[in-house]
Order: structure tokens, then sequence, then C-alpha cells
């Protein structure tokens, strides 16, 4: 089992990787966050990102889906968001945001080891 510091820093090893946050969102508050630096406000993004979850539930609820969100990917010109909503040991209303260089990611394995990162964390 992995704390909210040492799966963040396991996420920021993902190739590619700019930042990642965990964020809570409910508040739109980020619980932690490592990386982005000049690149990117991690801050700023994990409340803005609350915003793109929070329009998808509600989309699926108008459509009346019966599923659960796995993760979003936005791709930008030069890199990948990816929000992984978190449905494991108490994570309900939190999800980990990983940003990625899109020349140097590989988004298939990112997925993969974000899914691994989440199955790992404790909250």
């Amino acid at each position: 089992m992995a704390n909210t510091e040492t799966s963040l820093k396991e996420a920021t090893q993902i190739e590619g990787a700019i930042g990642a946050a965990l964020v809570d969102w409910t508040s739109g508050m980020a619980l932690g966050t490592i990386g982005g630096g000049n690149e990117l406000d991690l801050n700023v993004a994990a409340a803005a990102n609350t915003d793109v979850v929070r329009a998808k539930v509600r989309a699926m609820e108008a459509l009346g889906l019966q599923d659960e969100i796995e993760d979003i990917l936005i791709t930008l010109g030069t890199q990948y968001h990816l929000i992984r909503l978190l449905r494991t040991r108490g994570g309900t209303g939190l999800f980990l945001y990983l940003a990625l260089d899109k020349n140097r990611a590989n988004l298939a394995m990112a997925r993969h080891q974000l899914k691994k990162i989440e199955g790992d964390l404790e909250i």
C-alpha cells in the first residue's frame, strides 16, 4: 500500500510525466501535487479539471448510463492530460491527474501504470 506522496512520486516516473496531482473533485482542491513547475500550475489544473469530471458525470446521468468513468483523456498539441477516477479503498470523489509530454509519453503504458498506482494507493 502506498500513501499519496509515494503514489505521486511513482506517477512522475512514468515516461514523459510533467506533473501529477491527487484531487478531490467534490471541492476541486489538490490533496497533493508533484512536478509541473513553470510549465503547468497543478493547483489551477486540479480545479479546472474538476469541472471536466463533473461535466462528464452530469452527461452520463442525463444519458442514463449506468456505468463508471475509468479515465478521461484530453489531448493537446504537445501534451496528454489523463484523469483517472479512483474507485478503490475510500477513493470515491478523488481522481489522479497526470500531465504528459506528448513527444516522450507512451499513452497506453501511462494508462496502465496509472491504473497500477491507483490500485496501490491507500487513502
